[in-house]
């Protein structure tokens, strides 16, 4: 668990007024000094995570906040930041001075109520107060010696709000596959992926997959048809990397199911049936729309970079129009949806789920059909309703959307 990437652990975030003692009491929680903690206000300038084993709730991440009372000369920086946690928030922490519960405390649960984050009240300096609201957890972030009271009490309060889909997350190919059946995973080796490693849906499908008693054959593109002729019994389910989909459809069997990873990732991050219902848009587009091209992780862009070359390029070549396409990485999203006639969101490996199903809920209230990188490239490339057929309600959504 020590290695489980973020987007997968359960993101804990702590919000309260400026020098509340949020830094303080996650210094308490870990055992570590991980945020700067000092009488000045606004000492915390960005978000601080913090990653640990919080068992028996498993691996989670800690997420620091700016006041977002701040009125420091950098302050409207920071709380534009603090403000995009709620985005991926599973869990609030809001920190309060003891009893003091005001217009702000308020302001931070409505919004969460808004977005159905379960909150958690913590009384910080409780001693030097006469709080004695039952909600609230006790503490005193400066006592060390009572981290193993707060911890267990947190520790409690956590599994009774624990969003349902952590404590036992959507499988992602556990229900495709059969006990002792197998998967093919078709990996491509480009220049694009991590010398000596696997990327992250691919390790994540293997492990399903071992997790859930069928075995994994991993082979690349070119071998992929010799690979299939030496098995005695078709492989209940066969996996691509979306780049070569249309190559791996031409060469699977009508009787064998076939995806890609992005597509799974597109049902265990976020709503496979609004994506697949997205995706039939693309059909709809025409000269001049802006496309957003929505990437989760920053990095330094390959030739032929999947997002910023090959998807504008196959959606020109489809739609046989001049589109205007834009990228943003990483966290960053507009504001301004509604000037988009699609987003393209990628598969969201480094996001977890409720900050792929925030940017849904965005894009559906400003009116504007959201798909994912690997049904994008299905779809241009004339192949999704066979990469859909193992998830009959997202084949229905895009039917119905046409």
């Amino acid at each position: 668990m020590k290695t489980t990437p973020k987007s997968l652990r359960l993101h804990i975030a702590l919000f309260g007024r400026t020098n509340v003692g949020k830094s303080s009491f996650l210094n308490l929680i870990t055992g570590q000094d991980v945020s700067i903690v000092s009488e000045q206000p606004g000492t915390t300038t960005d978000v601080v995570e913090k990653t640990m084993e919080l068992l028996p709730i498993g691996p989670v991440v800690f997420i620091d906040t700016a006041g977002l009372d701040d009125k420091t000369v950098l302050g409207g920086k920071r709380v534009e930041k603090t403000e995009k946690v709620f985005d991926r928030a599973d869990v609030i922490l809001l920190i309060c001075e003891g009893d003091q519960f005001g217009e702000f405390e308020q302001a931070v649960t409505a919004r969460a109520e808004e977005k159905n984050i379960p909150v958690i009240k913590i009384a910080n300096q409780a001693d030097l107060s006469d709080s004695s609201d039952p909600s609230c957890l006790p503490c005193n972030s400066t006592d060390l010696t009572s981290r193993e009271t707060v911890l267990s009490q947190l520790k409690t309060r956590l599994l009774d709000v624990c969003p349902d889909e952590f404590i036992q997350p959507p499988p992602l190919v556990g229900d495709l596959v059969r006990p002792g059946g197998i998967t093919v995973l078709i990996v491509p080796i480009d220049l694009q992926a991590p010398k000596g490693r696997l990327i992250l849906p691919q390790v994540s499908t293997i492990r399903d997959a071992l997790d859930n008693d069928a075995a994994a054959l991993v082979v690349k593109e070119r071998e992929y048809t010799h690979m299939l002729d030496q098995l005695k019994t078709p492989p209940d389910l066969v996996i691509c990397d979306s780049q070569v989909v249309l190559k791996m459809v031409g060469d699977t069997p009508n009787n064998i199911p076939c995806t890609t990873f992005s597509i799974l990732f597109a049902r265990l991050k976020g709503d496979l049936p609004k994506f697949a219902a997205g995706a039939a848009a693309i059909d709809k587009l025409k000269d001049g729309d802006k496309v957003l091209i929505a990437e989760s992780c920053s990095h330094h862009a390959a030739e032929d970079d999947i997002g910023r070359v090959k998807i504008p390029r196959w959606l020109r070549q489809y739609c046989g129009c001049e589109l205007q396409i834009d990228v943003y990485a990483g966290r960053d999203f507009p504001d301004n949806l509604s000037e988009y006639s699609l987003v393209v969101q990628c598969g969201g490996c480094m996001h977890n789920r409720r900050e792929i199903l925030s940017r849904i809920e965005k894009c559906e209230a400003a009116g504007v059909p959201i798909t994912n990188y690997g049904l994008c490239i299905a779809q241009t490339q004339g192949v999704l309703k066979r990469v859909l057929s193992p998830f009959p309600a997202a084949l229905d959504a895009y039917e119905r959307t046409l």
